[in-house]
């Protein structure tokens, strides 16, 4: 919605009064300069830039070139992108540096509080300012996965016709949140997770800007790690927990934020966990070592370390899916369904609600039956490949759909399995040089004690021995 009057009234008190705002909102690039991390969205040419006005080689500029005409415009203008990413990397703010960089009206709308009503009243707006004034409007919806289908269809007529040029923020993947006409008429950026680099030059940016702190706190080196660990990649937590930590070293009329200063203001104990250090793979390595000893409290206390530490919940969901095959396998066939489910829904939410599904997936992997048996056959299979035995494949297993095939004998003799009683065929299928070998060595560990036992009949039947075989 377009500032009214008491909106715009705060916003001038802000902009006479800096301080009056939170530091995140203090420090958000002016330019696409500024901003932190998302390189690879930042490129000339790039449609980012494009909808700034910045001419083809990236320089910056003005919306027009020196005849008069608008930089990205023309028959190949601006295209509407969706901004797609986990919270705090920087959607919001490459929103406002598009509003403060370009000469096009720019509205913002949030999907939280505005309906249909009021993107009607935006693009009946847009229409009039472009045929009366020529103006152009970029309009920012932030968290457009929360629009209905109706909602996100009143969208497509004004995308569709570029009467706006949207800018649309989503934490959700949009290919289940977002309607596909609209994505279709769209170009999809995905924002990467800000690196402990690009925090740690936005932290000390902030500590020395004057918009910032000005050098009135500085920042030691076990502090700033703790900072960045908290922050898990969240630009805006990094710098919520550096003015929480300045302002209570400020009124304790120190000039250096210890770390026990930030641990009181921010009431987070310090984790000693770096997530490109030992510590990142000793914490890693216990939480998998406990679920593989099916102690399910000791892989909590990781799990609960790696999630306070600020470790990427994708990673331990990772790990967990890994666990699933290697240590339990199928000993519990389910474990993996449930590992795979827990990373597709730790991408769509996100911390904190994700510790939850974690914490479901680390219990039930480890107080599953284990075997490893699953990660030894494959294992075996591959040092005999790549030993060299890998043979020729069996003539009556060769393709015999092309012509000719019959005439070199390829298919000839093979047997239809489900032409036969238990549908297996006595026949081989490995090469000569592994037939008879065994790979796969079951356990008796829960459910794949049924596995060890359909495996001893079927090779029997393989063999042509043993009853008439089984089909369970």
């Amino acid at each position: 919605m377009e500032p009214d009057l008491f909106t715009a009234a705060a916003e001038d008190r802000q902009e006479k009064d800096p301080s009056r705002s939170p530091l995140a909102v203090r420090m958000r690039p002016r330019t696409l300069d500024e901003v932190v991390g998302q390189q690879h969205l930042l490129k000339p040419g790039s449609p980012l830039r494009r909808l700034v006005g910045e001419v083809a080689d990236g320089s910056g500029g003005s919306d027009e070139d020196a005849g008069g005409r608008r930089a990205g415009g023309g028959p190949a203008g601006p295209s509407s992108v969706f901004l797609w990413g986990p919270p705090g990397i920087g959607k919001t703010t490459l929103a406002h540096v598009v509003s403060q960089a370009t000469n096009r009206r720019f509205v913002e709308l949030s999907a939280i509080t505005a309906g249909v009503k009021e993107v009607r009243a935006v693009i009946d707006g847009a229409r009039r300012a472009s045929g009366g004034y020529g103006k152009e409007t970029v309009l920012f919806l932030d968290e457009i996965h929360r629009f209905s289908k109706a909602q996100q269809d009143s969208l497509l007529p004004a995308v569709e016709n570029r009467w706006v040029t949207l800018i649309a923020a989503t934490t959700e993947n949009p290919y289940f949140s977002v309607i596909s006409p609209l994505l279709s008429r769209s170009l999809l950026l995905t924002l990467e997770p800000l690196t402990d680099e690009d925090l740690r030059g936005l932290l000390r940016r902030a500590l020395t800007d004057a918009r910032g702190l000005a050098g009135a706190v500085t920042l030691p080196e076990d502090t700033e790690g703790h900072l960045l660990r908290i922050a898990g990649g969240d630009a805006r937590r990094a710098l919520t927990a550096l003015e929480a930590g300045a302002g209570s070293a400020l009124a304790k009329g120190e000039k250096e934020i210890t770390l026990r200063t930030l641990e009181e203001s921010v009431d987070r104990a310090a984790v000693k966990y770096d997530r490109a250090g030992d510590q990142h793979y000793d914490v890693a390595s216990a939480l998998i070592k406990s679920i593989r000893g099916s102690d399910v409290d000791a892989a909590l206390h990781y799990l609960a370390r790696m999630i306070e530490a600020g470790e990427d919940p994708r990673f331990i969901a990772r790990r967990l899916m890994i666990s699933a095959s290697e240590d339990i396998g199928l000993a519990d066939p389910t474990a993996l369904q449930t590992a795979v489910a827990a990373a597709q829904a730790v991408a769509l939410i996100g911390f904190p609600e994700a510790r939850i599904t974690l914490s479901q997936a680390t219990i039930a992997l480890a107080l599953a039956p284990k075997s490893n048996a699953a990660y030894l056959a494959i294992d075996a299979a591959l040092a005999d490949v790549r030993a060299g035995q890998a043979g020729a494949v069996p003539p009556h297993l060769r393709d015999s759909h092309y012509q000719g095939a019959q005439k070199l004998g390829h298919g000839q003799g093979y047997q239809y399995p489900h032409d036969l009683p238990g549908g297996i065929a006595a026949q081989q299928y490995a090469p000569d040089e592994v037939h008879g070998k065994r790979y796969y060595a079951p356990t008796r560990h829960g459910a794949e004690a049924r596995y060890a036992d359909v495996a001893e009949r079927v090779r029997a039947r393989l063999q042509g021995s043993g009853g008439e075989g089984t089909s369970d």
